[in-house]
């Protein structure tokens, strides 16, 4: 048996009366679909597959082989849909993958270090967490690392600066920030307020001759 194996069932009819009895028989419904193909209803087990997401290290990445009245096809987990408050498995919509073609799927960042900017104040951002990647299934990367340590306060991480496994390209947009370390807001208030008192203290006040002309007079005449 394969590692991620899943075994599904086909199911008859929907509605909310179906799915409140598969769920009472420790069932939820399930769709699996494919490029060209028509959705198949089907039934799954929700321990198992919370199981085999929870022990990869890939999560909704996991490539999983979908047993099937007799049939194993390779599939990705698209959508799936929990109870709000019990965080229980609800619902799952699976996509029948070829491994021999690419995939677009959101990869997580694993943030590493620690940036040098924090030891002078800088609080380090994350404003992205995933990002887009094309490759073939088996090629998908549990996680693409990002490296903090060099940043300084003011620098930025962008996700042109990622380094990706050969084989896997970003699809996102390579401008976006996906790390930077910036002053507090307060602090940088105070810094803009220091900065320009010191403009005005270097400026001449009104009436008064700019530095470097003191004791000049007007005319020339001696």
């Amino acid at each position: 048996m394969a590692e991620n194996a899943l075994t599904a069932e086909a199911r008859e009819g929907v509605g909310k009366g179906v799915a409140r009895k598969l769920r009472a028989a420790g069932r939820i419904p399930a769709v699996v679909y494919g490029k060209g193909k028509a959705g198949s209803s089907i039934a799954v087990d929700p321990a198992a597959l919370e199981t085999l997401l929870h022990k990869s290290g890939s999560g909704m990445n996991t490539l999983i082989d979908l047993s099937l009245s007799g049939q194993t096809t390779t599939v990705l987990v698209k959508h799936l849909q929990r109870d709000p408050i019990r965080g229980r498995y609800l619902h799952a919509d699976f996509y029948e993958v070829d491994l021999q073609k690419e995939v677009q799927v959101d990869v997580p960042l694993h943030f590493t270090g620690k940036a040098r900017g924090l030891e002078f104040g800088g609080i380090l951002d994350h404003p992205v967490r995933e990002v887009q990647v094309a490759c073939l299934p088996r090629a998908i990367p549990d996680s693409i690392d990002v490296d903090v340590t060099e940043l300084e306060v003011g620098d930025s991480l962008h996700i042109r600066d990622l380094a990706v496994p050969e084989g896997v390209r970003i699809l996102s947009d390579p401008e976006l920030s996906v790390a930077n370390v910036a002053l507090p807001a307060a602090e940088e208030e105070a810094a803009a307020e220091v900065a320009a008192e010191g403009e005005e203290a270097a400026a001449p006040a009104e009436g008064e001759a700019p530095a470097g002309k003191e004791g000049e007079k007007e005319g020339g005449d001696s």
